[in-house]
């Protein structure tokens, strides 16, 4: 038993009003996120991932942390929707490209009172779930939390950051479990300038860090990759003003090394994804701000070029990855 699951069962037993949450995923950011929760309430993973599933239900979630300390958490894993049929909140962290078929199953998973929260990275995946399971039962966030899957149900603690989210009623009892959990949570009536903020970064990192096969920090110790990280990030805001979006920073290339920093020992989710062979989220990142960037006559030939590099490794395997 890991260092932690006694505890987590007492707390579960002691947790009064907390209903059961369903975390759409079984990835890094789904098995780092199950760990947190799992003291405070019954968490069930629902994925396609058969070793991860297998290794989630044997083990639970392993979570080694920053200091490098190893945890045990018990959850629930399923690939069967009618597993988990009832659920008033589900926490969408799938891969982009997983964001339609993780809709489908929730469909059969979620109240009709419920809701989806996703702090998926990229564009359209709010829109993707909101076709299927309504615009009522479903919303968005963002997070720039970090966290390095080393093997199935096996997640290592990255770079910590707050949870932004869109105020709306029915999420109130799940911000309220987030933060008793160790969330840094906060709502926001302007979620399009925090989603920008974050995609910015995300352009800005995550194809360097998957090209140069380096963890976050190592760009910053490289001029050139300095360099480039930096005119990404201009090239992005520049779209982002363009669309008429005001950012929550005011020095884009600043932020984004800033990121980069306080992420140093991370391995973007780009990397993984690369490492192991999996499909990336390319499109819904670098291909989301090259489409917008036409819509508004912007030119982003760095942008574009990371985009058309990183499509280029792709494996495009469309497998089950979590």
């Amino acid at each position: 038993m890991g260092c932690l699951d006694r505890a987590a069962r007492w707390l579960r037993d002691e947790t009064v009003g907390c209903e059961p949450i369903l975390i759409a995923g079984t990835g890094a950011l789904a098995c780092y996120f199950a760990a947190r929760l799992a003291p405070h309430v019954e968490v069930t993973l629902l994925g396609t991932w058969e070793q991860g599933l297998a290794a989630l239900n044997e083990n639970g979630v392993r979570l080694t942390t920053a200091d490098g300390e190893e945890c045990v958490f018990t959850v629930r894993a399923t690939n069967d929707p009618a597993d988990c049929r009832g659920h008033s909140c589900a926490l969408v962290l799938v891969k982009s490209w997983q964001t339609e078929r993780a809709a489908q199953q929730l469909a059969a998973c979620l109240r009709d009172d419920g809701v989806a929260l996703t702090l998926q990275n990229g564009l359209g995946n709010r829109e993707i779930l909101a076709e299927l399971l309504g615009e009522s039962r479903t919303t968005q966030g963002v997070t720039t939390t970090g966290a390095t899957l080393l093997g199935p149900g096996h997640v290592r603690e990255g770079g910590k950051g707050p949870i932004l989210v869109a105020e709306r009623p029915r999420l109130e009892p799940f911000i309220k479990l987030l933060r008793e959990s160790g969330f840094e949570v906060e709502t926001t009536a302007d979620l399009e300038s925090v989603i920008w903020g974050k995609l910015i970064v995300n352009a800005a990192i995550n194809p360097l860090t998957a090209i140069l096969g380096v963890p976050n920090g190592i760009l910053l110790e490289r001029p050139h990759a300095g360099e480039l990280m930096q005119s990404i990030a201009e090239e992005a805001a520049a779209v982002a003003r363009a669309l008429g979006v005001v950012l929550p920073y005011d020095d884009p290339a600043a932020e984004v090394a800033r990121v980069a920093y306080q992420t140093a020992q991370n391995h973007s989710s780009m990397l993984q994804d690369v490492t192991r062979g999996a499909p990336t989220e390319i499109e819904a990142i670098n291909g989301a701000i090259v489409r917008s960037a036409r819509e508004a006559n912007v030119d982003v030939p760095i942008i574009e070029t990371f985009w058309h590099l990183v499509h280029a490794m792709d494996s495009g395997k469309q497998g089950d990855w979590g």
